[in-house]
Order: structure tokens, then C-alpha cells, then sequence
């Protein structure tokens, strides 16, 4: 199977793709066993699958027949054509007909007496009859074909009659795979896309960048990557190098949040919201994404530090504690406090943020640094995102080591770049440059999965008593 982590994690695929489903299917003694693939479709409902959803909102089972391969190993696969989540099983049953059939050739081919062979299986055709309630037409197909026994001839087993008693098989003592094994299913570009960074300043203004579209997607890139867009903040700005800023530098646009706004907000030297707006409709026919960065940070000046300072911690002084990466300082930066007792309020807050700019038709993210925020966080907040936006993808800025690049991808992050597991690992998730596609980290044999919990049993804030922070 594609199963993660003993289900522990859903696999991933994109529309179009196929689901390959392999599964160890063996019983005692010699009889013959049949076994299908189930699947189906779940929509979401606020990033959870009811137990029991409204009617309509999940699609019912699908059927594939598993094939034998070697060794009691079983095959069979299906497509996925919608975003979403997909849950698939397997179920196997003891052949009877399949098992009859068999011992009957053999008892032809010896030249012994079928007499009674051929009235246990019209018995077992009858039955098959009867449950063939939905459709009369197979029904009297058998019921002729039992009488035809009865008369001394024997059915292709492997022939219509064979189909149809597998299609009306007595599953009163089927086995059905313990786990529904979800499968989420991303948008097209999760599978690859190829970046552009950007600077808007560099060329001016949102209209601006409009005049360079053309160019763009002419080059073959289908995503423009803006860093942040954001009012900066004037504390400790700096400039080059992390050097405090001279006259005329506009900061760090990582430094986020000024009196002008904060990650809701659009820097006036950019344009307006509805100039952000305009480009992103005008970058789409060009058959271009806009991405954008999602930096969970704020700069001094930030209305959250005066009006939430509980969400950041704070130093012996009472001062907020900036960033540090020893020896350096990043005194323009507070990180949030994802361990404070408000995290709850936090979390939410943070997810209206990705919220509110896919409200404005972004639906590519690239999030900076999400190694050094909790995974639960990320499984939470991506999923709820998906519930109503299922064709967002995230790039993963992850300057990290294999394994921890691995679990983002699990919880939830299409793709992801990283310089350093190339550098220092070896070719796992990487390298790529700002400017070309980005790598992604999808293993073919188990692809790594959305979130850590399954959509029944994600991290909420309305559950939870503390931050959750294990993996």
C-alpha cells in the first residue's frame, strides 16, 4: 500500500495521478480467494471528516478487483481526478465458486463422475441469485445457468458467469483491512511548478510589476514569488548586511508590521490591496501564480506587540525577546511564543492571516522558516486552510535537515527547498535556487502525507489543553 507511517500520516498525489495499492492476501488450506480495492471520496467539512457527514458530502465506494502477482502479493489501483482527501481498504474473501470451479476441471480432466459437482454449483449460483436483488437481468442470467448445470454442462468460470458470482459473492466472511488509508489529493502544480522572486520595489509599484507579466511567462515560469508585501517597521530597522539601516533604507521586509498595518496590510509604497488584486487576476492569464511569503514574525512596531504581548516572550526587563541566531542579533524581529498559554488565540489569528490572502486569490504560499514552529501547528493550520481552500500549495523555506524536511512534508507542505540537505546530505530534497523550480519532497514509494493526524483526529485549539509540540 501507499501507507505512511502505519497510516499514521496520509499519502499524497495530485489530480491525475493514480493510486497503486499493493496488499499481502493469503488464507489457510487451498482455496481460492478474491479480493477488491475500495475507495472514495471525502470532502472535508472545516478541516475534519464527520463521523457521519450531511448527505451528499461523501462520495460512496468504488470497487476495483485486486489481481494476484507473486508471493500472495495483490494489486490494484485507481485514479484520483479531485482535490480533496481519498480513503481507500481492502477487502478479501474465500472463493467458493472460484475454488469449485477449479476442482471441477481437475475432476473432468481425471474422467471422474461430476454429477454431484455440478449440483453443488448450481446451489451456489442459485444463492448468488438471490442476492442479486438490484438487477433481475442477472439475476435470471444465473438462475439459467444453474438449470443449464442441472442438465450436465459446466460455465467458464472465468467467463461471464464467473464475473457475475464475484460481482454477487457471499461477504459474510469477508475480511476488510482495519485501517481506511487516506490519500489527499493536491492540485497539479504541488507536483511541480517553476518560481520567479521577485522584489516589487526593485521595479516600482504593484501596477509595475503588471508590465513585466508577459516577460515573465515567456521565460516558462508559472509562479511570481513576492517576499513579503507588508508595512516595515521603523525600530532598529536595518540595512545590509544586518547593519542598523542609514537614511533611505527600507528595512527588512521580513520585519513586518508598522502604524501603517500588519500581515493583513500592503505597504503603501507597493499600491493598494485592489492594486495587489488586479495583478493577481492579471498574472493569471498569463498563466501565472502569484506566491507569497508567509513570515510568522513582527517587527517591534507591529500592532500585535501593543495589543496581544502575551503572544511573544519576554526578557528579565519586561522587554520583548528579539531574534537571535548566535552571534547575531536580530533586534528589528520578535518571533512569536508558540508555548505561551494564549496559543490558542494565536494559533487562530495566524490562520486568519493565510486565510485572508487566499480570500484575495492567492493559493501559493512559500513559509518562512516552518521548521522552527510546531509541527502540530502546521498539521492544524494547513489542514484547516484546505477544508476551504484544497488547491493551496506551500513551499517549505526549510534551511534544516532531511528527516525534519520530511515531517513538514507530512504535515502538510507540498514542496520544499533547501540549499544545506544538498550541501551536507546529499541530493534529498534539493537544491534548487529562488528562481527555479523548487524541489519537492514527494518519495515516489510513500509519498510523505498532509498532516500528522488524520483528518478525525487533528490537533484543534479547541481541544487541546496545552501547545502541542511532539512529532
Amino acid at each position: 500500500m501507499p501507507e505512511i507511517d502505519g497510516g499514521r500520516f496520509p499519502a499524497k498525489r495530485s489530480v491525475g495521478e493514480t493510486v497503486t495499492v499493493e496488499a499481502d492476501i493469503f488464507a489457510d488450506g487451498h482455496d481460492a480467494i478474491a479480493a477488491v480495492l475500495r475507495y472514495r471520496v471525502l470532502l472535508p467539512i472545516h478541516g475534519e471528516v464527520a463521523a457521519q457527514p450531511p448527505e451528499g458530502l461523501v462520495h460512496t465506494w468504488t470497487e476495483v478487483p485486486m489481481a494476484p502477482l507473486v508471493n500472495d502479493r495483490w494489486r490494484a489501483e485507481f485514479p484520483v481526478t479531485e482535490l480533496g482527501t481519498y480513503v481507500f481498504t481492502v477487502e478479501s474473501w474465500v472463493d467458493p465458486f472460484e475454488t469449485w470451479g477449479r476442482q471441477l476441471a481437475k475432476r473432468i480432466e481425471a474422467g471422474q463422475d461430476i454429477a454431484t459437482e455440478l449440483e453443488l454449483g448450481a446451489r451456489m449460483i442459485e444463492h448468488a441469485a438471490s442476492r442479486a436483488n438490484g438487477s433481475a437481468a442477472d439475476a435470471a442470467r444465473l438462475i439459467a445457468v444453474s438449470k443449464t448445470l442441472r442438465k450436465g454442462s459446466s460455465p467458464a468460470v472465468d467467463g461471464e458467469i464467473g464475473q457475475l458470482m464475484r460481482r454477487y459473492a457471499d461477504r459474510g466472511a469477508a475480511t476488510v483491512y482495519a485501517r481506511e488509508v487516506e490519500v489527499v489529493v493536491e492540485a497539479a502544480m504541488a507536483r511541480f511548478s517553476t518560481w520567479y522572486e521577485l522584489f516589487p520595489r526593485s521595479v516600482g509599484k504593484f501596477p509595475d510589476v503588471e508590465r513585466l507579466l508577459p516577460d515573465i511567462a515567456q521565460m516558462g515560469f508559472d509562479v511570481l514569488y513576492f517576499p513579503p508585501i507588508h508595512p516595515i517597521g521603523h525600530t532598529q530597522r536595518k540595512g545590509a548586511n544586518n547593519r542598523p539601516a542609514t537614511a533611505g533604507e527600507p528595512g527588512s521586509p521580513w520585519a513586518i508590521g508598522s502604524e501603517e498595518g500588519g500581515h493583513k496590510a500592503v505597504h503603501p509604497e507597493l499600491g493598494t490591496l485592489e492594486d495587489f488584486r488586479h495583478l493577481v487576476q492579471a498574472a493569471a492569464k498569463e498563466g501565472i501564480d502569484v506566491a507569497l511569503d508567509i513570515a510568522f514574525q513582527c517587527s517591534p512596531d507591529h500592532p500585535y506587540t501593543r495589543e496581544h504581548p502575551e503572544w511573544f516572550k519576554h526578557r528579565p526587563d519586561g522587554s520583548i525577546q528579539y531574534a537571535e541566531n548566535p552571534p547575531k542579533k536580530y533586534e528589528d524581529i520578535y518571533p512569536f511564543d508558540f508555548e505561551t498559554e494564549s496559543w490558542r488565540e494565536l494559533w487562530q489569528e495566524l490562520l486568519s492571516i493565510v486565510l485572508f490572502w487566499a480570500d484575495q486569490g492567492v493559493r501559493v504560499f512559500r513559509v518562512d522558516n516552518p521548521h522552527t514552529k510546531p509541527f502540530a501547528f502546521w498539521e492544524w493550520l494547513i489542514a484547516e486552510l484546505r477544508s476551504s481552500h484544497p488547491d493551496v500549495v506551500l513551499l517549505s523555506e526549510a534551511f534544516t535537515r532531511p528527516k525534519v524536511m520530511y515531517r513538514l512534508a507530512k504535515a502538510g507542505f507540498s514542496q520544499s527547498y533547501s540549499r544545506r540537505s544538498a550541501n551536507s546530505f546529499g541530493p534529498t530534497c534539493g537544491p534548487t535556487r529562488r528562481t527555479s523550480s523548487p524541489s519537492t519532497c514527494r518519495p515516489e514509494a510513500g509519498r510523505p502525507s498532509r498532516r500528522a493526524s488524520s483528518l478525525r483526529r487533528r490537533w484543534a485549539p479547541a481541544t487541546a489543553s496545552t501547545a502541542p509540540r511532539s512529532s
